[in-house]
């Protein structure tokens, strides 16, 4: 990457952000014209492209979300505020990364639009669902624009909206974000962190909702 396209990047890095992740990023312009074409983010059950008309690939695609399926995963609500307008998306594929420094990992789809607004204000927060939330879930799930319509949230202490009635919350700053198959994998580094709740969680498994009762 040339020197002018890094400088035009880094003029955009919000405070706090790792410089190299701008390595991996498209131009602002871009990003911008994602939000207007693109679904909504990742979510349980969430289908995603691959050659329709490959009857071996559609195969290959079943077996493979067939058999990850029996992974019992929890399932959070990612957020963040972009524009001063608060988004978010439903996502099971969330993981720790580093105890030193503290980080934590999410995995969007390339089809997702919040994303997109999420890598723009480079903060976000992992908002653990609890056994009751399968609606919220469910809601931020969807292209609803208003997914956020009569929600009581409070900002983080980066801005980004901790939902009410959440296990817990992990309010992150982007450090990195690659580019992977047809998914992003986003490294956040922890700026705050609380176990909110100890309700049981929310699960996934086998395509539908669990809980631990």
């Amino acid at each position: 990457m040339g020197t002018d396209t890094m400088s035009t990047h880094s003029a955009d890095i919000p405070e706090g952000m790792n410089p190299d992740a701008a390595a991996q990023w498209p131009p602002r312009e871009l990003i911008d014209s994602f939000l207007g074409s693109f679904d909504e983010g990742l979510w349980p059950g969430e289908a995603t492209a691959f050659p329709t008309d490959d009857p071996e690939a559609v195969a290959a695609a079943r077996q493979f979300r067939d058999t990850l399926s029996h992974f019992a995963s929890g399932v959070t609500v990612i957020t963040s505020v972009s524009d001063d307008e608060p988004v978010g998306m439903t996502c099971q594929s969330f993981a720790s990364v580093s105890l030193h420094p503290p980080m934590v990992m999410f995995i969007p789809a390339k089809t997702s639009r919040a994303w997109p607004k999420m890598q723009r204000a480079g903060h976000f927060t992992v908002n653990f669902l609890a056994a009751d939330q399968q609606q919220v879930s469910n809601t931020f799930a969807t292209r609803d624009a208003d997914k956020f319509a009569g929600v009581d949230w409070t900002p983080g202490v980066t801005g980004a909206p901790v939902l009410p009635g959440v296990l817990g919350h992990i309010d992150c700053t982007v450090h990195a974000a690659y580019e992977v198959g047809d998914h992003y994998v986003v490294i956040g580094k922890v700026q705050d962190l609380s176990v909110d709740s100890d309700q049981p969680p929310l699960l996934f498994y086998r395509g539908a909702y669990r809980t631990t009762d």
